[in-house]
């Protein structure tokens, strides 16, 4: 099957700041579900230091029709300044839960 399907992911600060976003994301319907994984370690470097700091991951479920609102939605209720926010194409899926990822976020 043919899939517009995508796993969104981002990470915040916290666990907290993880189920915030999700619950704004989800009731605006620009995703269908978001995963919150809430132990992982960020290394990179942010205005010339390097940082390393705990986060939370979040993978969040989309079709690719509301790729734009859901990248304005995370600007908007995302706390960085500069949010992580990378979509995979998903190449195949259950049927049962593709259609429902694509009835959860058709406005």
């Amino acid at each position: 099957m043919a899939t517009g399907a995508l796993v969104v992911l981002t990470t915040v600060s916290s666990v907290e700041d993880a189920r915030t976003l999700v619950k704004a994301l989800v009731q605006e319907r620009v995703i269908a579900c978001g995963t919150v994984l809430p132990a992982a370690t960020s290394i990179y470097r942010w205005q010339n230091d390097l940082k390393e700091e705990g986060e939370a991951v979040v993978l969040l479920k989309t079709d690719a029709s509301r790729w734009r609102d859901l990248a304005a939605a995370v600007r908007a209720h995302h706390p960085y300044e500069v949010p992580e926010l990378l979509a995979l194409p998903v190449a195949q899926g259950l049927e049962s839960y593709l259609r429902w990822i694509e009835g959860e976020v058709t406005p």
